[in-house]
């Protein structure tokens, strides 16, 4: 508790509104005040709890017992009262305070008629006017007034003037107006998410073609991103823009691109050139990559190892009950020759499960539904424990991978980035991958499971609901398990005598130096059976309005004429490049594409459904990051946009984006 309550005063506090501060303030201040003059009147009293008690106790009893995440004035409450007391505790401790055994007695409080140590001003100019005394009005003990129970219960209730003893209004509860309920909720939802770890990085820019005509970047097909979003909206707040990674959201959906017909050559790409809907003068480069997907009786046997992170954090509805869910839904998927193993890590890593054929479904079973939580998280150990699990049930010329489910941190043990991810790039030369499913809220370190996942050749997803977990394990378990490319790159060169300037939308974590791309010792993304990856540029054709930057005064080539202006690929706008490894191979392969006007339709309303629907979530994505391309384009423009788009949905996620974007209009700024 120390340690939450320490990163507590670290952190900014959030910003209610001025009569919600107000209100919360003058509630701790009335509680506060009821028990230093008790205090004062009862001094010496060896049965009053330490400071450090009290804290804890009220601390624990509002984070444990989850009410923060339903009560909408708590926040407000508790985060002020609790840091105004720490302070004064921390400055003068407890008047009458009875030192623990074998503490040094500290110095004797002042007597009742001292007189109290001045407040903060500001503090003070907020605190309301104090009621005349009424000397025969029952004194509350000084220990009740920080009764854990009673502040939890009464805060649910919202019944806020008992707390520090002032007179209840005549409905017997503290009401809120609309505003104060939205501060406070907004508060509580941010207090909850300040736990949360994101990689802020920065949005792409425009790039000049004369200057910068290459763009690299690595496959990314990790869906964590639209979950976060989901979450955050549907819990009533805009996302926080670090947590967005548009190139995530746009692969979030399932897409019916165009697929190769044969293994040998794993991906199909498809692109498309229209204009763009939100820029005049600009158009959009769409470019659609489908891999080769395999039948179920061509899949290569799977050697799975689940290692659960069991710890304490873990014991909340959205966090192993739910894993325990989803877990359930992976395994009736497996196949009799697919092996199951399972540990877990809390304090110290555990075998529960040694490996064990799917079709022994009721053992597999039997060991998820025993998981309870408990201890801290001990993760690299549990790390090290599933690698040499894998490593002992290895199955050659088959799928070997830990898949990580976890809360959030690692805090015992191995805990950098650097040492878990040379760990982690060490199993990936033996053969054995690394995915991760992030659960529940309040703890997730998003960059630690991009870090693991994005070096253990796997994937990362964020699971908030057991609709997720079927979609991920379920629907898209064969893109998610069996891998057929590793290290995939990709590489645009523009044409300068076509195309000013370029703008690649998201993949701000992926991009790569333009010599990454020919390098075979740098890593990159893999893709599974079926997967498909999405990237989208903003480009701008030679001699728009839209150009942002000017032309260069002394030419781009030796004889200050570019190629393309001679004839050689004139007709060209951009050349595409795909670099991938084979599972089992350590050299790469090459597939090119060039990208003509042939590829270009005259308007949005031309492209097919799915390029204008995967266009209305990059719009989405862009927005919720603020980005300043999207300051004239609507969320009622993008419903449209995805509404006329949205086709076939038979699991409903196009409805349900729907619905995202409308909450967004809402939620956001006016």
């Amino acid at each position: 508790m120390e340690k939450e309550f320490d990163a507590l005063s670290r952190r900014n506090a959030p910003a209610p509104s001025d009569t919600a501060r107000a209100r919360a303030l003058s509630a701790a201040m009335a509680s506060f005040d009821a028990a230093d003059s008790q205090n004062n009147a009862t001094q010496g009293n060896a049965g009053r709890p330490r400071p450090s008690s009290i804290l804890n106790r009220v601390w624990s009893t509002a984070m444990n017992r989850r009410f923060l995440a339903s009560s909408a004035i708590a926040t407000l409450l508790l985060v002020p009262a609790a840091g105004f007391i720490a302070l004064e505790l921390s400055r003068n401790g407890l008047p009458g305070e009875t030192p623990a055994i074998g503490e040094a007695p500290e110095a004797a409080s002042p007597p009742a008629t001292a007189k109290p140590t001045p407040k903060p001003a500001l503090v003070e100019a907020m605190k309301p006017a104090e009621p005349a005394p009424q000397p025969n009005a029952p004194q509350p003990s000084a220990t009740a007034d920080f009764n854990a129970d009673e502040v939890s219960n009464l805060l649910n209730k919202g019944e806020v003037a008992r707390l520090g003893g002032a007179k209840q209004s005549p409905r017997g509860a503290a009401k809120q107006t609309m505003a104060e309920r939205d501060a406070a909720s907004a508060a509580i939802d941010q207090a909850v998410e300040d736990g949360e770890r994101f990689t802020d990085n920065q949005m792409s820019g425009v790039k000049s073609v004369a200057q910068e005509p290459v763009s690299t970047f690595s496959a990314d097909v990790d869906t964590a991103s639209y979950s976060f979003v989901r979450r955050a909206l549907m819990s009533g707040e805009m996302p926080r823009p670090e947590a967005v990674r548009t190139e995530e959201m746009i692969n979030y959906f399932p897409y019916d691109w165009p697929a190769p017909d044969k293994a040998d050559q794993p991906f199909k790409a498809t692109v498309t050139v229209m204009p763009t809907p939100w820029n005049k003068g600009t158009q959009l480069m769409h470019v659609a990559i489908k891999g080769f997907d395999l039948t179920p009786a061509n899949a290569p046997p799977a050697n799975l190892v689940f290692l659960i992170d069991v710890s304490g954090s873990m014991d909340e509805a959205d966090k192993l009950p739910l894993l325990k869910g989803a877990f359930r839904l992976l395994v009736d998927k497996l196949r009799p020759e697919d092996k199951v193993s399972i540990v877990t890590y809390a304090g110290d890593a555990g075998t529960v499960l040694e490996p064990t054929s799917a079709s022994n479904r009721e053992k597999i079973l039997a060991a998820i539904d025993g998981l309870r939580p408990g201890g801290s998280t001990a993760g690299a150990a549990g790390i090290e424990a599933a690698y040499d699990l894998a490593k002992s049930s290895f199955v050659k010329d088959g799928v070997n991978r830990v898949m990580l489910a976890t809360d959030g941190d690692f805090n015992v043990g191995l805990s950098s980035d650097e040492e878990l991810t040379a760990l982690i790039e060490k199993e990936r030369r033996s053969g054995i991958f690394l995915s991760v499913l992030g659960f529940g809220r309040g703890n997730l370190n998003d960059g630690l499971m991009q870090t693991l996942a994005q070096n253990g050749n796997g994937t990362a997803a964020y699971i908030d609901t057991l609709a997720e977990a079927e979609k991920t394990l379920v629907q898209e378990a064969s893109a998610s398990l069996f891998p057929i490319a590793k290290d995939v790159k990709f590489q645009v060169e523009f044409n300068p005598a076509r195309i000013a300037e370029y703008r690649l939308i998201g993949y701000e974590t992926r991009a790569l130096k333009r010599e990454d791309f020919n390098n075979d010792r740098v890593d990159a993304g893999d893709m599974g059976s079926g997967h498909s990856v999405t990237a989208i540029y903003e480009i701008t054709p030679k001699g728009s309005p839209a150009v942002l930057t000017d032309d260069l005064r002394y030419g781009i080539a030796k004889d200050g004429v570019p190629a393309a202006q001679k004839g050689d690929n004139g007709g060209e706008l951009a050349f595409l490049k795909i670099r991938y490894k084979k599972p089992d191979q350590d050299k790469s392969e090459l597939i090119t594409s060039p990208v003509t006007d042939a590829n270009g339709v005259a308007s949005v309303d031309q492209a097919s459904g799915d390029i204008r629907f995967s266009t209305a979530v990059a719009a989405f994505g862009q927005k919720l990051r603020s980005d300043p391309e999207m300051s004239d384009y609507s969320y009622d423009a993008i419903t449209a946009l995805a509404d006329k788009a949205r086709g076939a949905d038979p699991f409903g996620y196009r409805a349900e984006f729907l619905r995202l974007v409308r909450l967004a209009d809402g939620l956001g700024p006016r």
